[in-house]
């Protein structure tokens, strides 16, 4: 079924809240004058009377919108104006925008804290609320789609306001073979807050209290994945056993909603009627099965072409034959260790992006300005990055955990690019802006590119120009392959689990081997990462969310290698692709840059751009 913006988790999951492999360690001193948000701009606090007030009228609203239109829509579907569909959904889109606002506000205000058992309140309680007053709204998408194809065609002719929605009309269409019967479906809806809602919850609140002992302090999971990067190589050996014994000794727990998730899905899909356990989120997605199917494939045959060739060279410069699994993203011994403060890492950001197009730059300033964006690691606060799209009467907000490294600032770009789309898609309206998830990631994939390009072009000095460039071949590594062996390892969890409750040894020894066969015989693969499977978001807000990233990835590259090539034009088309929304297939949006998603040459040209930065690397390596 379409996502709905009143479901947080799964639109910020859809934002891209990104597991990062973190971000290195800097002291907060060095790093100035760091954001909060502002979110006063949705409501000044849950008690206040705008909230109170919206709180009443979206259920009002959510009851009359039934009591008028309930049963009715064949009937309108043959009138035009007030009395139309197009009305109805009007209406309903706005009935979207109000509880998406509503939905937002309580998210947003729970990830900046999880810790806080007010916040936790706040964050049950609305979704409570909200999933009642969804209730109300059932019935408009089933009996929307069981409208006949003629009657329906004849109002989107006929109904100029039906028109206006005739996108969202027509993808939602796309959902009639996978509806249940009304009550089914209301049933489903409701039972989710004490089933995977109540998982998910469970798994943030987990993970958001978890502490690793690294020599004595008790840090927070991004601090301790942050040391991961540290560049002694004793500190990434105690952070990497630290994780390691946190996750062990909450294994069941994690094993617990992992077997209780996948059973939920399976169950949904089953009464749906889906034939591939991931064939839910490619409805979700807009995308055709076989073209994520070749897209995995391009990919897991190119794992000797990259990761393993990348690693490889990579074990040499750090002085080992094979590296352990804690120096995958060990800094190289060349690479400078400054802090990068909060303001540098935003000119170079607006900089890049207003090289590309002053109109991208102008955007992405207002989450500065105006407080779009909360920086500061502190305890309790969600993990990671996102950026989240709230509803178009408002903007979205960005959330970082930003510490100064190199990384940092590409992820700071990447979120903003997330940031951007949101706020041209917004235009759309509630029902329309949402961006399909292989789509979702093209901005913000192209901003780190054209920032990572900035900073490579001002970089003369061959130490740090090969110390960047090895950066970035991680990153891509990690986008690419590293989220394909996660949809590897997704396939075979909840394949297994149709024939029965895994133990955290199964789901130990799947990760095992989907991380062996993608990183390769260069990284050792010791006792304890069997467990680090464990804290992974995706698998748990969003199953098979993970490709998506893999799939941005590879059509950006193709995507600036036809930025480079084009003499004139390019910005206005990229601005058209991303004011589009979700209005418009991925084969309609790439087909002005000349590219197909469905042609196999189309996922080699994306890979062919990471190859051929790890044959630069090699060729500075051979001329050093």
């Amino acid at each position: 079924m379409p996502l709905s913006p009143r479901n947080l988790a799964a639109s910020a999951t859809q934002s891209a809240l990104r597991a990062t492999a973190g971000q290195a360690h800097g002291a907060a001193a060095d790093l100035g004058d760091l954001p909060s948000w502002r979110l006063e701009d949705l409501y000044a606090s849950s008690t206040s009377e705008a909230f109170r007030s919206d709180m009443a009228k979206a259920e009002a609203d959510a009851i009359a919108f039934e009591n008028k239109w309930k049963g009715k829509l064949t009937a309108a579907a043959g009138k035009t104006g007030d009395e139309g569909i197009g009305a109805a959904v009007k209406e309903f889109e706005a009935l979207e925008d109000l509880m998406g606002r509503i939905a937002s506000f309580a998210g947003l205000t729970y990830f900046s804290d999880t810790s806080k058992p007010a916040n936790g309140k706040l964050y049950g309680d609305v979704q409570s609320k909200l999933t009642d007053m969804s209730a109300h709204l059932l019935f408009f998408s089933l009996e929307l789609n069981r409208i006949d194809d003629s009657i329906i065609d004849a109002a989107l002719t006929k109904d100029s306001l039906a028109a206006h929605y005739k996108p969202w009309i027509l993808d939602l269409r796309k959902d009639k073979p996978y509806q249940l019967e009304d009550k089914l479906e209301q049933l489903f809806l409701e039972k989710s807050m004490t089933g995977a809602s109540a998982f998910n919850r469970l798994f943030d609140e987990t993970v958001a209290a978890l502490t690793f002992n690294v020599d004595g302090e008790a840090l927070p999971l991004e601090v301790a994945l942050n040391l991961l990067q540290d560049p002694s190589p004793e500190t990434r050996k105690k952070a990497a056993i630290a994780l390691a014994e946190t996750f062990k000794a909450n294994i069941r727990t994690f094993t617990l909603v992992t077997n209780t998730l996948a059973k939920d899905k399976e169950i949904s899909d089953r009464w749906r009627g889906f034939q591939d356990i991931a064939d839910s989120r490619h409805l979700a997605n807009r995308v055709e099965r076989e073209v994520v199917d070749a897209l995995a494939a391009a990919v897991k045959a190119a794992y000797p072409r990259l990761s393993h060739r990348y690693y490889a060279m990579k074990a040499k410069w750090l002085g080992m034959e094979q590296m352990d699994f804690w120096d995958r993203n060990a800094p190289l011994p060349d690479t400078p260790n400054a802090v990068i403060p909060w303001d540098e890492a935003k000119d170079t950001v607006l900089s890049a992006y207003h090289a590309f197009a002053p109109e991208m730059a102008t955007i992405a300033r207002r989450f500065f300005d105006d407080r779009w964006i909360d920086a500061p690691v502190r305890p309790g606060k969600a993990p990671g990055a996102f950026a989240h799209p709230t509803v178009p009467s408002v903007h979205p907000y960005v959330l970082v955990n930003y510490m100064g490294k190199p990384r940092d600032v590409m992820t700071l770009a990447h979120e903003l690019g997330h940031g951007v789309h949101q706020v041209l898609a917004g235009a759309q309206g509630a029902l329309m802006a949402s961006t399909p998830l292989t789509l979702a990631e093209t901005a913000s994939v192209f901003g780190e590119m054209l920032t990572f390009r900035a900073l490579l072009d001002q970089t003369k000095d061959k130490r740090e120009r090969k110390a960047m460039l090895a950066q970035k071949v991680e990153d891509m590594i990690n986008t690419v392959v590293r989220q394909i062996a996660f949809y590897e390892f997704e396939r075979k969890v909840h394949s297994a689990r149709k024939d029965g409750e895994l133990t955290a040894d199964d789901l130990g020894e799947m990760w095992l081997s989907v991380q062996t066969e993608s990183l390769g015989p260069a990284i050792r693969i010791s006792e304890g990462y069997e467990t680090y499977w464990a804290y992974i978001p995706h698998f748990i807000h969003s199953p098979f969310y993970v490709y998506a990233y893999a799939f941005g990835d590879c059509l950006v590259n193709s995507l600036y290698a036809v930025y480079q090539k084009a003499e004139r034009g390019f910005q206005e088309k990229y601005f058209e692709l991303l004011k589009a929304g979700g209005t418009k297939h991925h084969s309609e949006l790439l087909a002005p840059f000349g590219l197909d998603a469905t042609d196999p040459s189309f996922w080699a040209q994306g890979l062919s751009m990471i190859e051929g930065l790890i044959k630069e690397l090699e060729a500075l390596d051979k001329a050093a």
